[in-house]
């Protein structure tokens, strides 16, 4: 850690004010951010998606559970890693949208109480998911899109073609030569009298506000204290830590 000056209490409420002013400045910028958010252009969902679930298959209209707002991470798991570097594993979704999948799991029933559904999505066959689910103790729905192109359509896994290519569109742009056939990413959707619009999707460090641990983190002295590898080195499936 940095070596710090110890001051009296009067100097530290001093320094403490200055930066709340800072503080206060990035609450306005982000709720001004926000509103900018909820104001963006809508897309209407023209393709008819099929997921399987716990009951069976659905459509995407039906993961909106009766709600007319849905978010849905899209977890990388997918059994077809196209001989790719992956963080996941035949039995086990990836490491780091585990973590993040911790930091929504008990928050969904807050959700559905604002009018959304939080679901997660992944390529891998719906009895690995439901497997590794109740490994880790989740209870939010998860549902396999391995019978349709959605995880393509909204960019968060590349086709051989495109690994091939050594060319895949991430973010908004497109990005040479990816490790692995899959990336993270939320989506959200909106169910408008049974036409469906998507309003926004997000990435990479976009993804880094949807994380709680993240912000407790950067509240502390030692900050996230990654290192160069960032959360690589560190992170581990909540029932894999040594202690």
């Amino acid at each position: 850690m940095v070596v710090h000056k110890v001051v009296s209490h009067d100097e530290w409420v001093a320094a403490r004010k200055k930066h709340l002013a800072k503080e206060k400045e990035f609450t306005h910028l982000r709720d001004q951010l926000s509103r900018e958010r909820r104001e963006l252009p809508w897309e209407l969902v023209e393709n008819e998606y099929v997921f399987e679930g716990e009951h069976g298959k659905v459509s995407l209209q039906d993961m909106f559970g009766g709600r007319r707002q849905l978010v849905v991470y899209h977890a990388m798991f997918n059994p077809d890693t196209a001989g790719r570097q992956t963080t996941w594993t035949a039995d086990a979704a990836c490491y780091a949208c585990s973590w993040w999948m911790d930091n929504f799991n008990g928050i969904t029933v807050h959700l559905n109480h604002r009018d959304i559904t939080m679901v997660a999505v992944s390529l891998a066959p719906y009895p690995a998911i439901a497997a590794y689910k109740k490994r880790m103790g989740w209870t939010f729905p998860w549902f396999s899109s391995a019978d349709c192109e959605f995880n393509f359509d909204y960019h968060v896994s590349f086709t051989p073609d495109e690994l091939k290519a050594a060319k895949v569109e991430y973010n908004y742009r497109l990005m040479p030569r990816p490790e692995s056939s899959e990336a993270p990413g939320i989506s959200v959707f909106l169910n408008d009298v049974g036409k469906i619009y998507h309003t926004y999707s997000t990435y990479e460090r976009g993804l880094d506000m949807l994380n709680v641990a993240y912000h407790y983190m950067d509240l502390v002295p030692k900050g996230r204290d990654e290192g160069e590898g960032g959360l690589d080195e560190w992170v581990r499936r909540h029932d894999e830590y040594s202690d």
